[in-house]
């Protein structure tokens, strides 16, 4: 394992157990979020002086956390680009901790979008007034019809079928079986079935926007969660041994003429990441990858490395992502945005269970694993769509 880098680590991190959870707030959720994890790495409220914030919380962001925290912060990043925020922000304290501007910086995240019945994928995206959405939304497209055209162009490009995608929902599930609050948090939402799921299972349930079915499409949950990131000199000190971020990658891509919808932004910021860290997807024993729908991570599977364009429909056949296989890096192994949860925004839990894998303490635990990769996605893929890469390492 190459040691190129130690400038900042994960130690302290909190997942809030419920995904359907009317007693609280979204902000009630991040400062408890905050709390705990805050616990778990054995430091205090005083010890806080960086914020990084994507707004939510019912307009606590930025400045509005800061104070409902009672922290003085010296530094606020507001940095808000979709699911991949926490991916951006963690690499952003990451530099910021290495430049010597802070020492123990927060990211946290809370909603409430099941309690408060948010049609994430399947709503109207609101109106056309604005240079993006003009010549788009007014023709009822909805998120997940963005998603089904970019599994309908692989299908095309590359031969892909409905079965291979099928395999990474049948993943996800059987991770998320291992898992008490993703099975809990399935009661909740009322799934048909809540059990391991094949193949067959994925086809025969209903088409939401071809060729994208059900068990296709991730879950909307409240929920919510935070992370604590520090200086080597702060992780010395901490209740448990530091995961350190090795490297990071960040890009954006959008619509062009010439482009090729299939290929994410992804494509852009693994390679920043992996060649920071001085790593290959080879040597991954963790991908966590945003899966707000099997298509998502398929296209990500490829364009982070883990396998050529248009090839992995053969690579994800055979169960080759969970967690007790081999040949392939274990696919969210907390189940997932398809089984554990999505409340909108899920790029925090990837890092929440990168670090859970990493310590020993997932409940699909990989035997002796030292290193991981989260990738968020945000926006939407085939449009305008970021890409956040992390890499983290055990101690």
């Amino acid at each position: 394992m190459a040691k190129k880098r130690r400038d900042a680590a994960v130690v302290g991190i909190y997942e809030w157990p419920k995904r359907v959870d009317p007693s609280v707030s979204a902000m009630q959720i991040k400062a408890a979020s905050i709390r705990r994890a805050l616990e778990d790495a054995g430091l205090d409220w005083k010890d806080i002086d960086a914020i990084y914030d994507a707004g939510d919380g019912e307009g606590g962001g930025g400045l509005g956390l800061a104070a409902y925290l009672g922290v003085r912060p010296t530094v606020i990043d507001t940095t808000q680009v979709g699911g991949s925020s926490y991916e951006f922000q963690a690499a952003h304290a990451l530099r910021d901790i290495a430049a010597g501007k802070a020492d123990v910086a927060v990211l946290s995240y809370g909603s409430k979008a099941a309690t408060q019945r948010i049609p994430i994928g399947t709503g109207g995206r609101g109106v056309g007034g604005n240079w993006q959405g003009n010549m788009e939304i007014p023709y009822g497209a909805t998120l997940i019809s963005n998603y089904a055209m970019v599994a309908t162009r692989h299908m095309h490009q590359y031969g892909t079928t409905s079965e291979q995608l099928a395999e990474i929902s049948v993943a996800t599930r059987a991770h998320a079986m291992r898992n008490p609050e993703a099975v809990q948090a399935m009661a909740d939402l009322q799934f048909v079935g809540v059990n391991e799921i094949t193949v067959d299972d994925v086809l025969n349930s209903r088409m939401i926007a071809d060729p994208l079915h059900l068990l296709e499409c991730c879950m909307v949950s409240d929920g919510g969660g935070a992370a604590i990131i520090v200086s080597g000199d702060v992780a010395k000190k901490t209740k448990k041994k530091p995961v350190w971020i090795l490297g990071s990658g960040e890009a954006t891509s959008y619509r062009t003429n010439d482009g090729d919808i299939t290929v994410s932004a992804g494509a852009q910021s693994a390679p920043i990441a992996f060649g920071e860290a001085d790593v290959k997807p080879k040597d991954v024993d963790i991908a966590m990858i945003y899966d707000s729908f099997s298509i998502t991570v398929a296209v990500c599977l490829e364009d982070l490395g883990f396998c050529k364009k248009g090839e992995v429909g053969d690579y994800v056949k055979g169960g080759v992502l969970r967690w007790d296989k081999k040949g392939a890096p274990a696919l969210n192994t907390d189940g997932g945005g398809l089984s554990s949860n999505h409340p909108g925004m899920r790029g925090l839990f990837l890092l929440l269970e990168s670090v859970r894998q990493l310590r020993g303490e997932s409940t699909s635990q990989v035997p002796n694993a030292k290193l991981a990769v989260a990738h968020g996605n945000g926006g939407l893929l085939g449009a305008t769509h970021t890409g956040g890469t992390v890499i983290l390492a055990a101690d």
